[in-house]
């Protein structure tokens, strides 16, 4: 008699192969460029900023959509009980009441993301927009008094949801939209000073990278005396701000933007909503030292 274990499958997931082709198909990339250029251009001013939720530290989108996501789960939980399609039908009104404001701040973020991204991104708010359509025809069913019909759309516009919500996942967590690419710096660079370099290395005002424990570091000499020192890839969305231009104490990520102040890392403009690891700096011996600095 055989004692050999049973064979596991060790294809790759089914769901997971979809959304990777998904993040590789090119086919809806001129329209994504139309409306990603469209969001960019919209005259936002501060409010872009606000949107983008560099006040709150993080974006704003996750935030904005437990409103809808909430209404309606709590309205298929109450269709679930006789007599609840009153009660369930105003849920579903201020769930789609709400969706209008997180999909504003969504389509900021996603404004600004790769391609890749965008592509899984369109495909969220394509699922969301149906849940949307699925719900508001839900509620006229209902204020016509066919309950049975609404509750059926409610429903499928709770499993729309859900589609959208994998989809937004993904984007969250497996591509890592929204997070901070700079996270780890203060985890990897080891306690004291590092020497990056000969202070005639580095011409005035121009930014250079150099590397301490493998991570990047931009150095800017301010003056004889003077230099700063931040992470060098960008908080957004790991943008070699190396590359970037420098004026009026800050650099700019020549990716999406973002500013930050070479004094501090703190974001002046996004859409980075996470400041810069900065670093202490000091002059030895005509060698330029850096320390991380502790906040």
């Amino acid at each position: 008699m055989s004692t050999a274990l049973p064979r596991r499958r060790t294809g790759q997931n089914r769901v997971l192969w979809l959304l990777e082709r998904l993040e590789r198909e090119p086919r809806a990339d001129a329209v994504i460029d139309t409306l990603s250029s469209g969001v960019r251009s919209l005259p936002l001013g501060r409010g872009r900023d606000l949107l983008h939720g560099r006040w709150l530290g993080h974006p704003v989108h996750p935030l904005m959509v437990q409103v809808p996501i909430g209404a309606w789960f709590s309205a298929a939980l109450l269709d679930l009980c006789p007599g609840r399609s009153r009660e369930a039908g105003l849920l579903i009104g201020v769930g789609l009441a709400a969706t209008a404001p997180a999909a504003v701040t969504g389509a900021v973020d996603w404004a600004e993301l790769h391609p890749q991204q965008q592509r899984v991104g369109l495909a969220h708010s394509l699922a969301n927009t149906v849940a949307a359509g699925l719900y508001a025809t839900s509620l006229a069913c209902r204020l016509k008094g066919r309950t049975a019909r609404g509750r059926t759309f409610g429903f499928l516009g709770l499993t729309a949801v859900g589609i959208g919500g994998m989809l937004g996942g993904h984007l969250a967590y497996r591509q890592a939209s929204g997070a901070n690419h700079a996270e780890e710096v203060p985890h990897v660079v080891s306690e004291g000073w590092h020497r990056v370099g000969a202070v005639a290395e580095f011409p005035q005002g121009r930014p250079e990278r150099r590397s301490v424990d493998d991570v990047p570091v931009l150095v800017v000499r301010e003056s004889d005396d003077v230099v700063h020192a931040l992470a060098e890839r960008c908080s957004h969305l790991a943008g070699p701000l190396s590359e970037g231009a420098v004026a009026d104490g800050c650099v700019e990520c020549p990716w999406h933007g973002s500013v930050f102040r070479l004094s501090d890392g703190w974001n002046v403009r996004g859409p980075a909503t996470a400041p810069q690891p900065a670093f202490d700096t000091r002059i030895v011996d005509g060698q330029v030292e850096v320390r991380l600095r502790d906040h």
